[in-house]
């Protein structure tokens, strides 16, 4: 494409709104969950640090400025997220928490700003070159390793939880449109094209390993859903089969035979009570019952042996 540095600034600029914005989402989302469960405090401060270090080859190659901005806006922003992991990860205070993040805050600046002078200073080109490039070649692969910690963690709790699906939505439009305006630009920055590329790649694997997640999960509640109505066909099946004109036998105690509470152990069938307590208080219950049988029956056979007598008495 032929160099036009209107376009090159419009679209910059454009990708400059969308990655000063990309970590409010995440910030919002671990503010109102009041947790950061989920989230790697490595990912955001490995990109923190990575967006100091590209700053520095920002500023050297002479990037434009909308660029420039995004980058230290991006690295800020991290740096407030990875607060919230301390406050809400690690139940740091909210003065330490801060103090931290302004610490790191103040360190990377003051560094950056050495090494950029330092390296302005140096009057070889080609040692100045190597220096720009090794600033660079640093800053894509901390951001390419930052992404492996998130990995971890998804693995570790299957599931893609804490992390914001919309901040990592928001990064890919910022790197799409800060690549566009490369392609405009009178020189095309190979390793800022790189990393912006590289964004695009990592952020999109967790997007789609989200989306896998989710599949699955709709996939195995409309299997659940499907399967809910044939085993209420099975235990109608089933209460037909065991209503036996007996009552069953031990173990199989039918419900209105006992006042117990069923066990919390389902069973194939919902009306048997299988607690053992049940069982033993419905058996007492039979064999109480039968005694009181015996003794109505033993009544009976003394009452016909006085009548007997005293008719033989009579006599």
């Amino acid at each position: 494409m032929p160099p036009n540095p209107a376009v090159e600034n419009v679209l910059a600029t454009i990708g400059t709104v969308f990655w000063a914005a990309q970590c409010l989402p995440q910030i919002w989302k671990s503010w109102r969950e009041k947790s950061t469960k989920g989230l790697s405090e490595w990912l955001i401060f490995i990109w923190a640090i990575a967006s100091f270090v590209k700053g520095v080859y920002a500023l050297i190659q002479g990037l434009n400025i909308p660029l420039t901005l995004q980058t230290h806006l991006f690295g800020f922003l991290c740096l407030v997220s990875w607060g919230q992991c301390q406050y809400y990860g690690r139940n740091r205070t909210k003065l330490v928490s801060f103090l931290m993040v302004l610490g790191v805050t103040i360190i990377s600046a003051a560094v950056e700003l050495v090494l950029v002078f330092t390296i302005r200073l140096i009057h070889d080109p080609e040692r100045k070159k190597v220096a720009s490039l090794f600033f660079g070649i640093l800053g894509c692969i901390l951001v390419s390793v930052a992404v492996f910690p998130q990995y971890y963690e998804i693995y570790k709790i299957k599931a893609v939880k804490g992390i914001s699906l919309l901040f990592l939505a928001v990064d890919i439009t910022g790197c799409v449109f800060n690549n566009l305006s490369l392609g405009f630009a009178v020189k095309f920055d190979v390793l800022a094209g790189v990393s912006y590329s590289l964004i695009i790649l990592l952020d999109g694997i967790i997007i789609v390993i989200a989306w896998v997640f989710q599949f699955n999960d709709w996939r195995r509640k409309r299997r659940q859903g499907r399967g809910g109505p044939l085993n209420h066909d099975a235990s109608n099946n089933n209460d037909e089969l065991t209503q036996q004109p007996d009552g069953g036998g031990v173990g199989e105690v039918p419900l209105e035979q006992t006042n117990h509470k069923l066990s919390e152990t389902p069973t194939r069938f919902p009306w048997i009570a299988t607690n053992a307590d049940g069982v033993q208080a419905a058996s007492a219950n039979r064999t109480r019952g039968l005694e009181d049988d015996g003794e109505k029956c033993q009544k009976g056979e003394d009452v016909k042996k006085v009548e007997v007598k005293a008719e033989v008495e009579v006599v």
